[in-house]
């Protein structure tokens, strides 16, 4: 195996586009990293950029110790897992799997054994007869990372492999290459724009925006301690709710709710607080409370999302199952302070508090 590193790496088109800008990040040697951010934003311009699919503009891609800038695709000992199967309709099941080992021309029985070992740790021992056609949409996607895995490469490149698998599939499939990453050991990187998978995948997350990485964290430490009002509102789900803080002294007044200033923090006459669903609370005899319209009511089971509107904002509560009133009621909503998150209103970064 091996680690992938990139310093300064750049990707301009002709046309003077500007797809990727200066990135630099580490995945390192035995690492599930994953690159995650909107449609557009570079993330899978630079996971080609590694493939060798895309040529680097500037800056310097090293797999281990080995600079690969310009090194064809075919040297670079990585696979890679498209978001289209791309498998091969007229081929087995086991030639699907085996073709990349056949065109490396590899021993008959060294192809047989990694196909079997490949297919047992797939759950797909038992279709290695069937076509493409014949499989569910799970068994297509499990093949695909099987012809990758089965060849044993330093790096596994993912392009979005899961997105087109319904909601139950999907969730299926996150499971199995956590699991398979912490069998093989390998070193992924994994490109996606859904959060969710990025939160429960990734050792650690490259955080993406118009070409620019925004932040590189675990998904954790990403959700608690988010750098700017980007990644705090595209991370997590429900997003994290905004509104317009004025700072009074030693308080910030946001409506009619008033929120301590943290101890020792340095802000301006106006700053930007954020505040997960999970941090608001119903109060309804809470003095200085917001009050809000309640517009739309979610409940997913153990769980109930309230989408309501302050003035002219909405928001979203996350509660517990309990008895709610009718849509078109005021509630009173109260901020958990020690849960607050404040940002620059010029700037959007984070301010820190000591």
């Amino acid at each position: 195996m091996a680690g992938v590193r990139l310093e300064a790496v750049r990707k301009v088109y002709p046309n003077g586009h500007v797809a990727v800008a200066g990135a630099t990040f580490e995945a390192a040697d035995g690492e599930l990293l994953v690159l995650v951010g909107p449609s557009g934003c570079g993330k899978s311009t630079l996971l080609r950029m590694i493939a060798g699919l895309e040529s680097v503009t500037a800056g310097t891609l090293s797999i281990g110790e080995r600079v690969v800038n310009d090194v064809p695709p075919r040297d670079r000992d990585i696979a890679m897992v498209f978001q289209n199967y791309a498998l091969y309709p007229h081929m087995s099941v086991a030639a699907n799997l085996a073709f990349g080992l056949t065109l490396r021309h590899e021993g008959r029985d060294e192809i047989e054994a990694r196909v079997r070992e490949t297919a047992a740790m797939l759950d797909l021992s038992g279709v290695l007869d069937r076509r493409p056609a014949q499989l569910s949409g799970g068994q297509r996607q499990r093949v695909a990372l099987g012809r990758a895995l089965v060849r044993k490469p330093s790096v596994f490149l993912l392009d979005e492999p899961l997105s087109n698998l319904d909601a139950k599939l999907r969730l299926g499939m996150r499971v199995e290459i956590a699991k398979l990453h912490k069998r093989v050991g390998a070193t992924m990187v994994y490109v996606t724009h859904d959060q969710i998978e990025a939160m429960t995948l990734g050792d650690r997350i490259v955080v993406m925006k118009d070409g620019e990485v925004q932040q590189i964290d675990t998904p954790m430490r990403l959700y608690e301690k988010p750098s700017n009002v980007f990644v705090a509102g595209f991370l997590g789900s429900p997003a994290m709710n905004f509104f317009g803080g004025r700072v009074e002294g030693s308080r910030i007044a946001i409506g009619s709710a008033l929120l301590p200033v943290p101890e020792g923090a340095k802000l301006a006459d106006v700053v930007v607080v954020g505040v997960r669903p999970e941090d608001l609370v119903l109060s309804p005899g809470a003095p200085g409370a917001l009050e809000a319209t309640l517009e739309v009511v979610e409940p997913v089971g153990n769980e109930i999302f309230l989408n309501l509107r302050h003035e002219d904002r909405a928001i979203v509560m996350r509660v517990p199952p309990q008895a709610l009133p009718e849509t078109g009621s005021t509630l009173r909503i109260a901020i958990k302070p020690e849960r607050v998150h404040l940002f620059d209103s010029k700037t959007e970064r984070r301010i820190d508090v000591p």
